[in-house]
């Protein structure tokens, strides 16, 4: 295991991490739209994610293009294994984008709902499939010898991956409404404070669940906990972080609420990814066959792929603190929506 192959995986796990935070709220809006009744607070909803859905896409997209890069085996599994729930997100991502678009050219109040609908669906669906497709990961998938799936799309709803998508759809839909709490002032932000501390109790104990069953039935996932206890940290902090979000939520505290919401998901992730260390995907029953982050390209495409990367993420972080402190402040409904 060489140095690149470390700095690898966790260059993708801060990847992911980011796409979970600021993908995962205007995901966590799509949660809430359809209880927003009237038409003024649907386009304060989606005012308040226009400048930034897009760009927060980016995050996924360089996900993937790091995974194809760095770990190719890995990547022909994943999409190979996932591939109908892949297209079925892709489709949910695509239609999401274009109900976006498409409702401000609507003249009548029925069509925008029939997309204000479309935009509710998929932001649900993709929410759901990214948590069902991250809970195999842990869980493990059925692989041969050399890496290829042998199991069907069935076999990945386990109880513990559905566990998992629940708890993501829980997780972002707190996000979401806490970040609607944070660009919205008054009544609008008292009642999304009400629904994310309605999510949140709802999420509070299916994280508990998740990290019980983790511990409880997958014990591949434990094995640098045993070996590094201080590691235990990691899910204690997570679970400390969302119970600060209730007790944020509780006093009005929007900026705080939703911090500790950024720093829940943040800790969870990267609790799962020290439990998975060095292992990208785990083979049921062969842990021989695991996909690890030896099954990497050559030290030369990981160096040259390194400096590409950095150079692109610095041009994504100064974007996006650009368009953050840009459109930041209380939400102004814009004509667009």
């Amino acid at each position: 295991m060489s140095a690149l192959q470390i700095i690898w995986f966790g260059l993708i796990a801060v990847l992911l991490v980011g796409y979970a935070i600021l993908d995962g709220f205007d995901l966590g809006v799509g949660f809430w739209h359809l209880l927003a009744r009237q038409e003024g607070t649907r386009r304060t909803f989606l005012t308040a994610i226009g400048p930034f859905w897009d760009g927060n896409e980016v995050w996924l997209l360089t996900a993937g293009g790091a995974l194809f890069a760095a770990f190719p085996p890995v990547y022909a599994t994943v999409f190979s294994g996932f591939y109908l729930a892949l297209v079925v997100v892709l489709a949910a991502l695509i239609l999401r984008a274009v109900s976006l678009e498409w409702r401000a050219r609507e003249a009548t109040a029925a069509a925008r709902n029939r997309w204000d609908v479309v935009f509710a669906l998929c932001s649900i669906v993709a929410t759901l499939l990214f948590g069902v497709a991250f809970g195999n990961i842990l869980h493990g998938l059925p692989l041969d010898r050399v890496g290829n799936f042998t199991g069907a799309f069935f076999s990945l709803l386990n109880p513990f991956a559905v566990l998992i998508g629940l708890v993501n759809c829980a997780m972002l839909a707190t996000h979401g409404a806490l970040y609607l709490s944070l660009r919205t002032r008054g009544e609008l932000a008292a009642q999304t404070r009400t629904w994310a501390l309605r999510a949140w109790w709802t999420y509070l104990p299916l994280a508990l669940v998740a990290v019980i069953a983790a511990i409880a039935t997958q014990p591949h996932l434990l094995r640098n906990y045993i070996a590094l206890p201080a590691l235990w940290l990691l899910p204690a902090l997570a679970l400390l972080a969302i119970l600060l979000i209730g007790r944020f939520t509780a006093r009005g505290q929007a900026a705080p609420a939703f911090a500790a919401s950024a720093a829940g998901i943040a800790l969870l992730l990267i609790a799962a990814a020290a439990g998975l260390f060095p292992t990208l995907v785990p083979a049921l029953g062969h842990p021989a066959w695991n996909l690890t982050v030896m099954d990497s390209s050559s030290p030369l495409t990981l160096t040259v792929m390194l400096i590409i990367t950095f150079i692109g993420m610095v041009l994504v972080a100064i974007y996006t603190t650009w368009v953050y402190r840009t459109f930041s402040g209380p939400v102004q409904v814009d004509d667009h929506y």
